[in-house]
């Protein structure tokens, strides 16, 4: 009897001090994916394409009481350019209570995919180079109460210098748009 009390006293106590540690946790964990609309503009010399765009995408990150932190993946597809995208992200939060307004900044790199140009009823694809690509975001987090669950709803730019070289020309991409996140709280 007297071994079986002190077994009991010892899983409450390990019991115990497992809650008491992840009481003091700081940081949320968190993987997600996200969708978004917007637009491409290509800019060449004087000259400008625009083309309505789609982004599909995942993340993954830390989230603090002020910063988030997070590494994402985007493919971005419009009618003229299909490419992807890796990004770092750093986000700045501000307090709030159910809704979290939050700015961010990102760096990463475009690379894989092409440009296809039609131009006298010829196809041409050019394949886009790795490049560095730059993003800014503005948004607001919605906290869903008892669900390990956050939505995200922004607006993002996103710039890529000389995307590809061709002849000489070497195109800027910059993607603009609006996205929703939903983000699973380990």
């Amino acid at each position: 009897m007297k071994i079986n009390s002190l077994y009991l006293i010892s899983v409450a106590s390990v019991l115990s001090c497992i809650a008491n540690a992840n009481a003091g946790v700081m940081a949320d964990f968190y993987v997600g994916g996200m969708v978004g609309v917007g637009g491409q503009a290509l800019f060449t010399g004087n000259k400008n394409e625009t083309s309505v765009s789609q982004m599909f995408g995942g993340v993954a990150g830390m989230d603090l009481p002020i910063f988030r932190v997070e590494g994402e993946y985007n493919y971005l597809t419009s009618s003229d350019i299909k490419t992807n995208a890796a990004m770092v992200n750093l986000y700045a939060k501000m307090p709030s209570t159910v809704i979290l307004p939050y700015f961010g900044a990102g760096i990463g790199a475009v690379f894989g995919g092409n440009h296809t140009v039609n131009a006298d009823n010829t196809e041409t694809k050019h394949n886009i180079n790795s490049t560095a690509a730059y993003q800014a975001m503005l948004g607001a987090t919605v906290d869903v109460l008892k669900l390990p669950l956050k939505f995200d709803i922004e607006g993002r730019v996103l710039y890529a210098p000389d995307i590809y070289k061709f002849e000489n020309t070497a195109p800027d991409l910059l993607e603009y748009g609006a996205r929703v996140k939903m983000r699973y709280i380990f």
